[in-house]
């Protein structure tokens, strides 16, 4: 039997861990940031059910990286396997354009003093090179750093 492949990251934030548990859930929040392709990238739909067994619906609407003038709707789905609030959100995840199988991404949220640190392993799935275990952490790097910058305008 072949290991998971498992993608990890950590970040700290300024606030506190129910502030950070809630923005994945709000879909006013979490279209700044979950799955958002910046600067040229938007979210062109953010659906969100909370709840155990609820579903999302994240449509990143992004330029094609071979032509500048032509882009491409991403839809990212998934259903919501554990809510724990405000310590962690466990959801299979899926892009059905690219792949066929969901996957399932782990965040705990631990807090530390007036901030938090996140947690992120995103399970990939078994024998994946690994180049693209490295993408998938530089994507979801790059989704915190949105986060951090999106709870900042709200504030």
């Amino acid at each position: 039997m072949a290991t998971s492949s498992i993608a990890r990251v950590q970040r700290s934030f300024a606030c506190s861990a129910d502030t950070i548990y809630d923005a994945w859930l709000d879909p006013a929040v979490a279209r700044h940031f979950l799955f958002a392709t910046p600067p040229a990238g938007q979210v062109v739909r953010c659906d969100i059910e909370p709840g155990v067994n609820g579903r999302f619906l994240v449509v990143d609407h992004r330029p094609l990286e071979a032509d500048a003038h032509s882009a491409i709707d991403v839809e990212h789905t998934g259903r919501f396997l554990q809510l724990d609030r405000p310590r962690r959100i466990a959801f299979s995840f899926s892009l059905p354009q690219f792949q066929s199988h969901d996957t399932t991404v782990i965040i705990d949220i631990e807090p530390q003093g007036d901030g938090c640190q996140l947690t992120l392993r995103h399970d990939l799935g078994p024998g994946l090179e690994h180049e693209v275990v490295e993408r998938a952490e530089d994507g979801w790097t790059r989704m915190l750093a949105n986060l951090e910058e999106a709870l900042s305008q709200r504030a």
